[in-house]
This record gives structure tokens, sequence and C-alpha cells, in this order.
């Protein structure tokens, strides 16, 4: 696989950092990966305004314009092989001496790779998969896509433990989102979301089921959902750039409606599929 580091692509075995870069050693850096069907990323603008949503959010200016992020995106998805890939991209603060303080004149590290795309299995999509439930004890700016991840990891790991696929987060007796998702109930029919806020990461397959709902008249509300409403939920789904639209069966080994995948999700889904094959149909980039 081919990477980008610093101004140069690379076989990806070969990028190497200095250990007293910040994001080694503070977490001090942001990220994005922006999903890429049949070669075309998907919603390049959407991630790279949260990208510079992100960077503003730890005060670091950004090294490129939208321009440039776009030309190197587009390189590192032709120097790598596969159709479908989730191209991840990450900026630091650069290296400098440790001081908690930010260094003066430093310039950031910017590293993007590629991975093939794997999306969830038929098996999935059919029959839904397992989640528990976990109290959110992340920091209060959730709405940085940072790279320090080690609360999300520890959250994450509990839903594996168990052979679960996700860890559904509750602050304070209100659903926020998922350890690496954003979560979407169904009740009485309408489609429920919390709202977008610091505690939550403004998700861009969130948007696009909100948008879809609104577009299909499917009825949809945004609003704060308690952990009451979320274990009474008839659906339960997780949404993200890997996992797209997954419907949640059971909720910490109890069923989450029927215990299987609803109308309203399978509708979604569908629409979602079909939004998707909109970008696939397109001209492939020269």
């Amino acid at each position: 696989m081919t990477a980008y580091l610093n101004g140069s692509f690379m076989p990806l075995e070969e990028a190497r950092l200095p250990v007293l870069d910040r994001g080694f050693i503070f977490g001090d850096g942001v990220y994005e990966v922006i999903p890429v069907y049949s070669r075309h990323p998907f919603r390049l603008k959407e991630h790279l305004r949260r990208l510079q949503n992100s960077l503003d959010g730890i005060r670091l200016a950004n090294p490129h314009s939208d321009a440039e992020w776009s030309r190197l995106i587009e390189e590192i998805i032709h120097r790598n092989a596969p159709e479908d890939q989730g191209v991840y991209l990450q900026v630091t603060r650069g290296v400098a001496k440790r001081d908690h303080a930010f260094p003066a004149g430093v310039p950031p590290t910017v590293f993007l790779m590629s991975n093939p795309l794997v999306t969830p299995p038929a098996e999935q999509v059919a029959h839904g998969v397992a989640a528990i439930t976990a109290s959110d004890y992340r920091w209060l700016r959730c709405d940085i896509k940072s790279v320090a991840l080690l609360a999300n990891c520890l959250l994450r790991q509990l839903a594996a433990d168990v052979g679960a696929a996700e860890t559904v987060l509750i602050r304070d007796g209100f659903l926020t989102e998922a350890s690496v998702s954003n979560v979407f109930l169904v009740k009485d029919g309408v489609l429920l979301a919390p709202p977008k806020n610091h505690l939550m990461l403004p998700g861009i397959t969130y948007d696009v089921v909100l948008e879809l709902a609104a577009a299909h008249r499917i009825a949809h509300q945004v609003r704060e959902i308690t952990e009451l409403e979320l274990r009474a939920a008839d659906e339960l789904m997780l949404t993200s750039s890997t996992k797209e639209v997954l419907a949640v069966t059971t909720l910490d080994g109890r069923p989450v409606g029927r215990g299987e995948p609803g109308p309203v999700f399978r509708e979604l889904h569908r629409l979602y599929q079909e939004f998707k094959r909109t970008v696939m149909r397109q001209p492939a980039p020269a």
C-alpha cells in the first residue's frame, strides 16, 4: 500500500515519524476517514469541512486548501489498487520538545493512507448485530475528531469482550452516540436522532440519513433521547462511514423490538445504497 507523509508518497511500511511528534506524545492531532466507492471519494466536501472544524477546535492551522487536499486524496486513491477504499488522513501539531504548550513555528505532520473499504457483510445487514450500553466517560469535546481515542478504544473493547458489534453510550441519562458510530432509534414509526453538540461527533453518514428521511417523507425528529426511550425502541441502528446504516437487533442481551431489522431500517438501508450508487455511476476520475 502506498502512503503519503509530509510531501512524499512511499510504501506504507517505509513511513516513519520522530518519536517527539506531538501526535505520538500527546495525541495532539485530528483525523478523517473518507469512504471511496468505485474510486470516488464520498462526500469529500463535507469531510473536509469537518476536518476544518476539528482543526479549528484544536487551534491548528489547516496545512492545505480544499483543492490541495482533494488532489492528495485523488492521488492516494490512484496509487492504491482497490476500487473501494477507506482513505485515512491525519494532521498533528508536528515535532517539538515535549512541552504541553503549543510550540511556535513548527510545521504540522500530514499523513494519508488507504485501506480496502470493508462494509457490513450481507449476514449482518439481513439479521442485525448485537450492542451493549455503557456510561459515556469521554472528554467534553467529542465533536472534534481527535486522534486521542483511548476512551473510545476502551469502550469499543467492552463490546468486543462479549462478541458485540458496538457500545452505545449514555451520559447523564441521555443517549449520545456509540464508541465508533452515531445512533438512531425508531419509536412508533418515527426516526429519532440525538442533536449535534459537543458530546457527539457530527457524522457524515448521520447527515445523509437525515437528508434521506426528509427527502422521502420518513417521519423523523432530532432531539434529546433518554435512556428509557433507547431501551424501549422499536428499532435501533448505527451509522458511520464504514458501517453505513446497520441495524442493532439486541441491546444488552435483550431483543430490540421484534429482534430483527425493522421496516424503517430496511427503507433507509435501501435508500442509502441507492444514494451511494449515484456516486459509483459517475465517470471514474482521470
